[in-house]
């Protein structure tokens, strides 16, 4: 595997100068207390990335919130969930500003927000003011924090999102006030294997390893000797502290280099909402339904289409099969340029000496992730769109009897561990209906005794 690396070099210096902001110092922080962020832009989540930052608003409501740059009012939200009550503005340099979960509005918008509830009869609204309505010089209070909406406590969700695409941009990015100068932390590996016949460590399964180290540099001890046969990927587990509070936020970028080979990136400059599902194709989906516990991968799938990859090579996947030690490389980024890496060594085994995985059950059926995909048996279908799968799976199907309460067999479709991009459609005829009938107008209902068996 030969890269050229000044055309690497090249396209490193490219995306840094198209994803980093032209002026970094053009907003202020959005509340007059000492920052303190509880969450950062890009934090996991279930479903979805976290667009913004989170800010500790001393444990209480009511805290002054200021436009952090001059600009207008154009849009207002209230809704018992989501962002609760939330505030935009847009500004002259082609940013706006989004401010969630707040308490109340500045006198003026309360006013303007209850009479357009009284005037909806509906206490959610969503509203777009002119915007010579609400304008704000940067530093005046245009409400105050709160804890409204789909919140878990006091704070404010703050957001910088680009005006003509609304697609939200890491504000950490831009200088306003925080500091950091804390290393990632790295707490384990995962090795995954590719392919079937992929050996690691002569086993066909995941390998989890713990590492070793600090302060921004991590090994795996002498004992864990790694060893691979066939296609792997690698995985992590991470996290960012920030100075002055001891959440556990997410990690700005993941790199691999194999043998000093970049052949994987991913940063969090931006995203749209419309791809933020992806993060469950991003993280290790089973692992976290089963152990509530993130690992990233520092390789793609196949249909995972998320913007946040950058200078990719084979998919971030390595074919060991050369006989040869290589050196694999991890390094963790926060948006402070804080890094960490963890350093280890790989013995890749030629395929003579491995054995064959187990064959492939002929009852399953291969369902290829780059096309639309229908499953039929008795009383069930299963209609699976195209862009739903991340991989090609191997789809389990089970049926067991129903019990007589029930209306039809009870159907096993696949497991809860193999996420879906997109909804599916799931078909399942009755084999039993029971009829109520209401008498003599008194309400009082008879259940027939009898089964009626639909025709088949």
């Amino acid at each position: 595997m030969v890269i050229p690396r000044l055309f690497i070099i090249s396209l490193l210096f490219f995306n840094t100068l198209f994803n980093n902001p032209k002026d970094n110092s053009i907003f202020i922080s959005p509340v007059k207390i000492p920052l303190q962020l509880s969450a950062n832009f890009g934090e996991l989540r279930i479903d979805h990335y976290h667009s913004g930052l989170d800010i500790k608003t001393q444990g209480v409501t009511g805290k002054e919130v200021v436009a952090a740059a001059g600009g207008f009012v154009y849009r207002i939200s209230v809704s018992p969930g989501g962002f609760g009550k939330a505030l935009y503005l847009r500004h002259p340099s082609g940013y706006s500003t989004v401010y969630g979960h707040l308490d109340r509005f500045t006198p003026e918008i309360e006013e303007y927000v209850k009479s357009q509830q009284y005037e909806k009869k509906s206490y959610l609204v969503t509203l777009f003011p002119s915007k010579e309505k609400f304008a704000f010089n940067q530093g005046e209070v245009i409400a105050y924090s709160g804890n409204s909406g789909s919140s878990g406590g006091p704070h404010l969700h703050y957001e910088i999102r680009k005006s003509d695409s609304e697609i939200p941009v890491n504000p950490l990015l831009f200088e306003f006030g925080t500091a950091d100068n804390i290393e990632p932390v790295i707490e384990k590996l995962v090795i995954y294997p590719i392919s079937r016949n992929t050996l690691i460590n002569s086993n066909h399964n995941i390998k989890k390893i713990n590492v070793t180290g600090g302060n921004g540099i991590y090994s795996i001890s002498e004992e864990n000797e790694i060893t691979i046969t066939g296609l792997a990927g690698f995985g992590i587990k991470s996290y960012d502290r920030l100075n002055d509070s001891f959440n556990k936020c997410a990690v700005y970028s993941i790199e691999l280099e194999i043998d000093s080979i970049p052949v994987y990136k991913y940063v969090m400059d931006e995203f749209s909402f419309n791809e933020s599902r992806f993060i469950n194709s991003h993280i290790d989906y089973e692992t976290y339904m089963k152990d509530n516990i993130y690992f990233e991968r520092a390789f793609i799938l196949p249909n995972d289409k998320f913007s946040a990859y950058k200078d990719v090579f084979n998919r971030g996947i390595y074919n060991f099969t050369d006989n040869l030690n290589h050196h694999v490389k991890i390094t963790v980024t926060d948006a402070h340029n804080n890094k960490s890496a963890l350093s280890f060594k790989i013995k890749s085994l030629t395929a003579k000496s491995a054995l064959p995985a187990e064959p492939i059950d002929k009852n399953l059926k291969v369902m290829p992730y780059n096309r639309g995909n229908k499953f039929v048996a008795d009383n069930i279908s299963v209609n699976i769109p195209s862009g739903a799968l991340y991989d090609t799976l191997y789809f389990i199907y089970k049926k067991s009897p129903g019990t007589n309460e029930m209306l039809s067999d009870l159907h096993s479709v696949h497991n809860k561990f193999i996420p879906v991009h997109k909804a599916y459609i799931l078909s399942i005829k009755p084999t039993v209906i029971k009829r109520e009938r209401i008498e003599n107008g008194n309400c009082s209902v008879r259940r027939r005794s009898e089964k009626d068996r639909i025709e088949q």
